[in-house]
């Protein structure tokens, strides 16, 4: 992944500093809070959300097994619609081919529409040291893009945003970019939209290159699906002569009937709507419509290394709904930024030290950044057991172990700062493997009670920074138990 955002301290010291910002945090409470209920109530619409929901995991773990086949069945469909295929395996090839097709058209601007894939591998920055000038033409990434900022939600990148920041932005950076923002402009979100809107349309008008994601692939045809809200995605896919796609390998479907599923649960679990209110597609290359040339770019960057783990590779199922960040505690106080990567939230926590390894402090740091309570996983329109996986992650960060990275077997280090924990978890083992031992800790531990402290000294400070000790009972239960049992109902 990108090198954007690496170099930031571990989540639990920039999660620190994030809880600081009341607007912050007053910004994220009303967002996450309203989006969350209208989407419980969206779902509720729905009789067989939960067939609709273990349908969408069924389908896309047949297309994981099975991606190579869909993969070149892509390839096949896209180019016989007129179609260029493209495939990098990482984010250095994947910045190198598109840097290159735009130098090819001679022009040194292009309108992008809200793609995930292409802010992972760091492309707008890419294009940027090559002498082209990138416009963001998603409101939200439009917003984060003049306010020199990053993305900090997966479906609102400006959530940590309010409407006065917004409107103060707009008149600050809007004519350095392009068209200067309305004189006397408020924070009216009708206003605001207008400005954005003339912004924009200057953008779309001209651009002679369009670059996009794409949420699904229909293997069978060649098919890209974009859904969006606001009609500037349409705009981008259609006015350019030359549209260039950045779609990561997990995104492909199998067929249009596979399609229907996601087109049903994504929208409720993103914006809560009963469907988006632009649903694009496109297939290749049409005389007289559309751009004249499309190029797609498949991209790799560490998810055929993800597909070979069988815990981690159910992260990508994920259709970036967002609806684990709105039901996440974590994410409500911390925000996004602390999770230093373009996939924040729970699902964040999860794909990026799978993508980027957990080589780096935050990337070690991100299994940590939840508390298990498992909301996300009640959420997840495709059932991506996160707790699961942070438990999974957790274990490859204390004791290392076999991994893949870019398609060869290697042996992980144990991360650095978990040693006293490696300790107390091989102690804890030998005890229990010892029932004497354990027995004799436990009569020990009950009759010094008194002299417990409430925290732990040392590494353990981290633990009880939060919480008491649990107070321990004044005998062993296995104590209790045969002194008021006798131990008669072992022999039955």
């Amino acid at each position: 992944m990108s090198g954007t955002y690496l170099g930031m301290p571990a989540f639990p010291r920039a999660a620190r500093t994030a809880v600081r910002d009341r607007t912050l945090r007053g910004n994220l409470r009303h967002a996450t809070h309203t989006i969350r209920a209208k989407r419980a109530k969206a779902v509720t619409e729905v009789s067989d959300w939960a067939a609709l929901r273990e349908a969408g995991k069924q389908i896309k773990d047949h297309t994981l097994r099975h991606l190579d086949r869909y993969l070149v069945q892509v390839e096949e469909a896209v180019t016989a619609a007129g179609g260029t295929m493209h495939w990098a395996a990482d984010a250095d090839e994947a910045n190198r081919i598109v840097t290159d097709l735009v130098k090819e058209t001679g022009e040194t601007e292009v309108v992008k529409v809200k793609s995930m894939a292409t802010q992972e591998i760091g492309l707008n920055e890419a294009l940027e040291a090559a002498g082209i000038r990138a416009y963001e033409t998603d409101l939200a990434e439009l917003i984060v893009q003049l306010g020199k900022d990053r993305p900090s939600h997966i479906l609102v990148p400006a959530i940590h945003r309010n409407r006065g920041e917004i409107r103060d932005i707009f008149a600050r950076e809007m004519g350095a970019w392009g068209r200067p923002a309305p004189k006397g402009l408020t924070d009216t979100p009708a206003e605001l939209a207008e400005a954005a809107r003339l912004h924009l349309r200057e953008k779309f008008l001209r651009a002679k290159v369009g670059i996009s994601g794409a949420n699904f692939v229909v293997a069978e045809t060649g098919t890209l699906v974009v859904v969006e809200s606001e009609g500037n995605g349409r705009m981008c896919l259609t006015l350019p002569e030359t549209l260039i796609s950045v779609v990561g390998i997990e995104k492909v479907v199998p067929t249009w009937r596979d399609l229907e599923v996601f087109l049903q649960t994504l929208p409720r679990s993103s914006t809560a709507e009963r469907m988006n209110p632009y649903t694009s597609t496109w297939t290749g290359t049409t005389d007289g419509d559309g751009p004249r040339t499309f190029h797609l770019v498949l991209l790799d960057n560490g998810r055929t290394d993800t597909l070979a783990d069988e815990v981690g590779r159910q992260a990508l199922r994920c259709i970036r709904c967002s609806a684990c960040l709105n039901v996440c505690p974590v994410y409500e106080r911390a925000g996004g930024h602390a999770y230093g990567s373009v996939y924040p939230g729970p699902i964040g926590a999860i794909l990026s030290p799978q993508l980027r390894g957990t080589g780096s402090e935050i990337d070690a740091s991100l299994p940590y950044a939840s508390s298990l309570c498992g909301a996300c996983y009640e959420v997840c329109p495709v059932a991506i057991d996160i707790p699961e996986v942070l438990v999974h992650l957790r274990e490859r960060v204390v004791q290392g172990g076999a991994a893949m990275r870019r398609g060869n077997k290697v042996v992980l280090k144990p991360a650095k700062g978990h040693a006293a924990e490696r300790a107390a978890m091989r102690a804890a083992q030998w005890a229990f493997t010892h029932p004497g031992v354990l027995r004799t800790g436990q009569r020990l531990a009950s009759r010094t009670r008194r002299f417990h402290p409430r925290t732990l000294p040392g590494p353990g400070r981290a633990w009880t920074g939060s919480r008491d000790l649990p107070a321990l009972p004044a005998e062993p239960f296995r104590d209790w138990w045969q002194r008021t049992r006798g131990g008669k109902d072992d022999a039955k």
